[in-house]
C-alpha cells in the first residue's frame, strides 16, 4: 500500500497536522495504520504514541443488512449532528474484493452531501476479509479521529455475518438499523445481534410503507421485552423506534433517545467500566495476533505450514492434528527462548 511516506517521514509533522484538524493529515494518518508493511506499522506505532489518549469522541457502531438504507441514513444522521455544531467521523467499512482486498462498494461516493460537509469526514476502508466485516485496523483509525477533534465517529459494518460483536467491542452504542418487513424476515433476525443492539432503528418509515414500519417497531420492541434485562440499560432500553432517513423523520427523537441512554450510563459508571473491559479485551486480541505473526513469519514454521496444508487437503492427516504439530513446534521456539 502505497502511503506517500518514506523512512524519513516526519511523523511528529504528521501528529501536529491530525492534533490541528487537517483533513489531508488524518486521511495520511489512517492509510498508515492501515497499512500492512513492517516499516509503515512501525511508524504507525509511533504516531500513535505521539497522539495520545487525551481526546475522546462518542463511538457509535451501525449494522444492518445490505439494502436497508445505512448509507442514506448515515448521511441524514451525520448532516443533522453537523448541523448543531458537531464534527462526525464516518468509517465506512466496506466489503473487500478477494482478489485486490480493496473496497468494492465505495460508500463515500454514496455519501455525496455528507461527503462535501466541512465539519464531516468520510472514510471507507477494505474489511480485509475480517470475520464481521470490521478493517482490521478500524479502532485505531477511531482513535485517530478523535485525536482529530471529531465529536462523534460512526462506524459502519458490513452487515453481513453474525460477528457484529467486534464492532460492538469498539463502540459506546451500537445500533441495529432494520427495514420494514413481515413474520418470516422477524424470524430471521438472529437473538445474538438483538441483544448486542442498544436501539433498533426501523427505516423507511415513510409513504406506503410506514404502517407496515409501524407494525415491524412494535413486533421488535415485544421481542426485546422478551431477552432479560441487561444490567447496562435503564428502564425502557434497549428500545426500537421508526425513522425516515430519505425523509429525515424521528432522527432527533433517535439521538435523544441515544443521550438519554450515554447519560444513564455514563451517571452511573457504566460508561468508564465498558471502555476498561473493551480496552482489556483488544489487548489481549492484539497479543494473540502478534503471537500468530511471529508464528506465520518464522521461515521454518511457514514452510512445515506449507507442508502440513498439503497433507490436509490430500487426506493424509485431519486438520486438527496437522494444526497442533505446527503449534507444537511453535512452543519448543518458545521454550528454547
Amino acid at each position: 500500500m502505497n502511503t506517500g511516506m518514506n523512512k524519513d517521514t516526519d511523523i511528529a509533522a504528521l501528529a501536529q497536522g491530525v492534533r490541528a484538524g487537517q483533513r489531508r493529515a488524518l486521511a495520511r494518518a489512517i492509510t498508515l495504520v492501515e497499512s500492512a508493511r513492517s516499516d509503515h506499522r512501525a511508524q504507525a506505532l509511533d504516531l500513535l504514541a505521539q497522539l495520545g489518549t487525551d481526546r475522546q469522541a462518542l463511538r457509535i457502531g451501525l449494522s444492518g443488512t445490505p439494502g436497508v438504507g445505512k448509507s442514506t441514513f448515515i448521511e441524514s444522521f451525520g448532516l443533522m449532528l453537523t448541523g448543531q455544531g458537531l464534527r462526525v467521523a464516518v468509517l465506512a467499512v466496506d466489503p473487500s474484493s478477494a482478489r485486490s482486498g480493496g473496497s468494492i462498494l465505495g460508500d463515500k461516493t454514496r455519501m455525496d452531501f455528507l461527503a462535501r460537509d466541512p465539519n464531516a469526514f468520510i472514510r471507507p476502508s477494505p474489511s480485509q476479509t475480517q470475520l464481521g466485516g470490521v478493517a482490521r485496523r478500524t479502532r485505531e483509525a477511531v482513535a485517530l479521529c478523535e485525536a482529530a477533534g471529531f465529536d462523534i465517529v460512526l462506524i459502519e459494518t458490513v452487515g453481513v455475518g453474525q460477528s457484529e460483536t467486534v464492532v460492538a467491542q469498539m463502540s459506546d452504542l451500537f445500533l441495529l438499523l432494520l427495514a420494514p418487513a413481515g413474520g418470516d424476515e422477524l424470524q430471521g433476525v438472529k437473538r445474538g445481534i438483538m441483544e448486542m443492539a442498544d436501539i433498533i432503528l426501523v427505516n423507511k418509515a415513510d409513504g406506503d410503507l410506514k404502517p407496515q414500519a409501524t407494525r415491524t417497531c412494535a413486533d421488535y420492541a415485544g421481542a426485546l421485552r422478551l431477552l432479560r434485562k441487561r444490567p447496562q440499560d435503564p428502564e425502557g432500553f434497549p428500545k426500537a423506534l421508526t425513522v425516515s432517513a430519505l425523509e429525515t423523520i424521528g432522527l432527533e427523537t433517535a439521538w435523544q433517545e441515544m443521550q438519554t441512554l450515554l447519560d444513564w450510563r455514563r451517571g452511573n459508571g457504566i460508561w468508564d467500566q465498558t471502555r476498561q473491559d473493551q480496552a482489556s479485551h483488544w489487548f489481549t486480541e492484539d497479543v494473540r495476533q502478534g503471537l500468530l505473526q511471529i508464528l506465520i513469519d518464522d521461515p521454518a514454521t511457514k514452510a512445515q505450514m506449507q507442508r502440513a496444508q498439503n497433507d490436509v487437503r490430500t487426506g493424509q492427516v485431519t486438520p486438527t492434528i496437522a494444526a497442533e504439530a505446527v503449534i507444537g513446534r511453535f512452543r519448543a521456539l518458545m521454550t528454547r527462548q
